[in-house]
């Protein structure tokens, strides 16, 4: 097979939307058993959790591949290329590999879900490559998303719960953790670090279950971390604290110290552009807004901000608005919440054009002053790509 423009066939796999399909894992148990089950052939530990998935995904990565551990990493969405989402031993899946598994799914899957394909490459990969443990970061949900159809799952992360996906997963933050927290498995170890009503909600669930389940407060000595992790923001303290955690429970507490030292893109990354500190982070929520106004108590010069029409785009605003008095507002991706409007409501200039957008907030931005890019990770992942292809330092 010859690589060209139309290889591999991505327009295709990301036209698989879920839209009209029913939720939950029976569509990625479907064909897991159709690849033969590859789910089977290795430990997972779930991910979950409104914010924080990525993060922790990254340091239990780390951790295990300190540890020797044959490791996978599932997550998403990806920032710049679609191959981001698989990893075996810390490197990326080859397009190659992507191409192959896309024309087996034209013929035999036409009508599956696009994160349900997706899975269920991972889980191939993750087979054919020996994968000993895989991390598998949730989509949406707990028990309704498709990683609940994994076979051997080791232990369940949940870093925490927030409003967010409130139409898929329910209007309340009760209904939102009870779903999450049905990721919960009997016998298998439930940590997490959620804090309030959400803990209250996961303790229930994690009883009806049979689930052991371990927080900071009944087991301070397995989430203890050493010192803060590389990872900027406070919120870190407590995504590397459940990482810790999880590799304790699985046996492996000497990838601690590897797991605090991991990085991951566009979560409060840095950059120098034109003699500028750019900050790129995908905040895209409420919950991941407010953590990353806590994160620059000394704000920034400009904000860039563009959000999908889907979130709630005014409250995950609202935090940001007091950092910056500049304001550039784009659009990450379709259907996006118009920049035009949110440029009229909130004061600024409206550039539909990420590129456009991004070239005017520098513009904007004061020498030797920062410019802070959020909303999305659609956003986060475009400009990180202009900016390297610009050639801004890190």
């Amino acid at each position: 097979m010859t690589p060209d423009s139309n290889w591999p066939d991505y327009p295709w796999l990301y036209g698989r939307t879920r839209a009209g399909r029913e939720r939950g894992p029976g569509g990625a148990r479907a064909l897991l058993d159709l690849l033969g089950r590859p789910d089977a052939a290795f430990e997972s530990v779930r991910v979950i959790g409104t914010n924080g998935k990525g993060s922790t995904c990254a340091m239990l990565e780390a951790g295990l591949l300190a540890a020797g551990v044959r490791v996978g990493r599932f997550t998403s969405p990806h920032l710049q290329r679609y191959e981001e989402r698989i990893r075996v031993g810390g490197a990326e899946l080859a397009p190659e590999r992507t191409a192959t598994f896309i024309e087996w799914a034209k013929e035999q899957a036409p009508d599956a879900a696009f994160f349900d394909l997706t899975l269920a490459l991972a889980c191939q990969v993750f087979a054919q490559e020996g994968v000993e443990i895989a991390v598998m970061e949730a989509g949406v949900g707990g028990a309704s998303d498709a990683t609940a159809a994994l076979t051997d799952v080791r232990a369940v992360a949940l870093t925490n719960v927030a409003l967010d996906h409130v139409a898929t997963l329910g209007p309340t933050l009760a209904d939102i953790a009870r779903d999450k927290a049905g990721a919960a498995r009997p016998g298998v170890p439930l940590l997490t670090t959620a804090t309030g009503e959400a803990l209250a909600v996961v303790r229930e669930v994690a009883g009806e279950v049979g689930a052991p389940l371990f927080t900071p407060d009944t087991h301070p000595d397995l989430f203890a971390v050493p010192y803060p992790p590389r990872l900027s923001g406070p919120h870190q303290q407590a995504n590397a604290a459940l990482a810790a955690a999880t590799l304790r429970t699985l046996g492996h507490p000497e990838g601690v110290e590897a797991a605090l030292n991991a990085t991951l893109p566009a979560r409060l990354e840095r950059f120098e552009a034109e003699g500028k500190t750019v900050w790129v982070d995908g905040a895209h929520n409420p919950h991941a807004a407010l953590a990353l106004a806590a994160s620059l108590p000394g704000g920034a010069d400009v904000l860039l901000f563009g959000g999908l029409a889907r979130k709630d785009t005014a409250a995950t605003l609202e935090p940001l608005l007091g950092l910056a008095p500049g304001r550039v507002f784009t659009s990450p991706g379709d259907p996006a919440t118009p920049p035009e409007e949110l440029g009229a409501r909130y004061g600024g200039a409206a550039v539909r054009d990420v590129e456009e957008a991004l070239a005017l907030a520098l513009a904007r931005t004061p020498p030797g002053g920062t410019l802070l890019v959020a909303g999305s990770l659609y956003l986060a992942g475009a400009v990180r790509g202009l900016l390297d292809r610009s050639g801004a330092g890190r």
